[in-house]
């Protein structure tokens, strides 16, 4: 028992050491944390074999020894692989292997493994000595996905020869797309206010410059001004509405549908007779579905609304209901219909169309995106389909409860 405690130290000492050349200062703590815990629970599972052994004569110490690596190695996340000096394979881990190949990589060549110029590299200037770190990996063969590479010598007992090197792949697919789903967010929103306040300088400045006091002329530009005004607010009241609907919970209940698309359908009646648009109700008056009536009636807003924005002038929208395994609510339209090309990112934040048109008629180009939320949020979704010079139809599905 003191044997195995000994090499279990013994093996985390050096475990520690390996994981410093490797990692950063953090995951290194993180590291040795898990690998103090892996020790103590190591202990203490051999502790109960131990009694059990009394009765089974079960695992001895040195077959538990190298079931306890093969464990440690395999579970990590992280891809490791080992080299020698002639670029072969000599040991690797599930996630090195699940990264490369389905079988066993050792002995291969690393070029029989990877084409990426950047991994050979890598290993070939650690198997001269010079540690490599911060590699940009991607791969294409299991889906498109990114690697940070770390490569470091491997150095034989006492400070000897190099024997090879050690590299390590770590995760980053999903941290990459959220920088760029930020980075293209901030873009958008830097395009989106520099409009309206590029317009509201310009007439400020022109007031403030004017050597007249024509009247008409002061009126519009006021009128330019507080028009782009509003289109700020809108933008960052869409903002802050998104930002709390990401981690909202919403309060399902049963709803009656038809009052519900009633009310929008009347809040929205001054829009749609300005343009001839005809909105007809076609729910059936006693159909219920289970949703927060609050956010049913944003989701419905937003839907209805577009239909009658980005409809023909005299056109028509109608909703309407069907049950199945789900309670699916349709807003159609007989507008000019959506390029096929747009309809997979229609419910991106900012995604627009038409870009103009979507800006004279007041959009955010963050409507859809809160649909979207709020659907998800009740664990339903929204879709679309839509025909050039025919219109468009949205969907949203909410799922039914045992009561409805």
């Amino acid at each position: 028992m003191k044997r195995l405690v000994l090499i279990l130290l013994v093996a985390a000492a050096i475990a520690l050491i390996i994981a410093g050349a490797l990692v950063p200062s953090t995951l290194l703590l993180m590291s040795g944390l898990a690998l103090v815990t892996g020790v103590a629970a190591g202990v203490a599972l051999r502790r109960g074999a131990v009694k059990n052994d009394r009765a089974s004569q079960s695992l001895t110490a040195e077959e538990l020894q190298p079931t306890l690596l093969d464990v440690a190695l395999n579970e990590m996340r992280e891809g490791l692989l080992v080299i020698d000096t002639d670029m072969r394979v000599v040991a690797s881990n599930r996630a090195a292997r699940n990264l490369f190949t389905n079988g066993d990589p050792k002995h291969s060549r690393l070029t029989e493994l990877t084409r990426s110029p950047a991994i050979y590299d890598a290993f070939l200037d650690a198997v001269r000595g010079q540690e490599r770190d911060g590699i940009k990996v991607e791969t294409y063969g299991k889906g498109h996905k990114i690697f940070d590479l770390r490569v470091v010598p491997l150095r034989s007992r006492d400070g000897g020869p190099i024997a090879g090197a050690v590299g390590v792949f770590f995760d980053i697919s999903r941290l990459e797309r959220l920088e760029i789903v930020r980075q293209e967010f901030l873009a958008n929103v830097s395009h989106e206010l520099r409009t309206p306040l590029t317009s509201i300088l310009a007439s400020a400045e022109t007031l403030e410059s004017a050597e007249t006091t024509n009247v008409d002329s002061n009126q519009r530009f006021l009128s330019i001004i507080h028009k782009n005004a509003a289109r700020m607010q809108r933008l960052i009241n869409d903002l802050l509405e998104l930002s709390a609907i990401e981690n909202v919970t919403v309060d399902v209940e049963p709803v009656p549908l038809y009052p519900l698309v009633e009310d929008v359908v009347n809040s929205l009646s001054v829009a749609a007779t300005e343009r001839k648009i005809t909105v007809a109700n076609q729910v059936a008056k006693d159909v219920f579905v289970s949703a927060d009536p609050h956010r049913l009636v944003q989701m419905l807003t937003n839907l209805i609304d577009n239909a009658i924005k980005f409809n023909q002038e005299g056109g028509n929208v109608t909703i309407d209901h069907e049950r199945g395994m789900s309670d699916v609510i349709r807003v159609t339209d007989s507008g000019e219909g959506i390029p096929p090309q747009h309809l997979d990112r229609l419910f991106e934040r900012f995604y627009r169309v038409d870009r103009a048109r979507s800006r004279n008629l007041g959009g955010t180009g963050l409507g859809l995106a809160i649909v979207k939320h709020l659907a998800k949020a009740h664990h339903g979704d929204v879709s679309v389909t839509s025909r050039l010079g025919e219109g468009s139809q949205f969907t949203i599905e909410l799922p039914r409860q045992n009561s409805s």
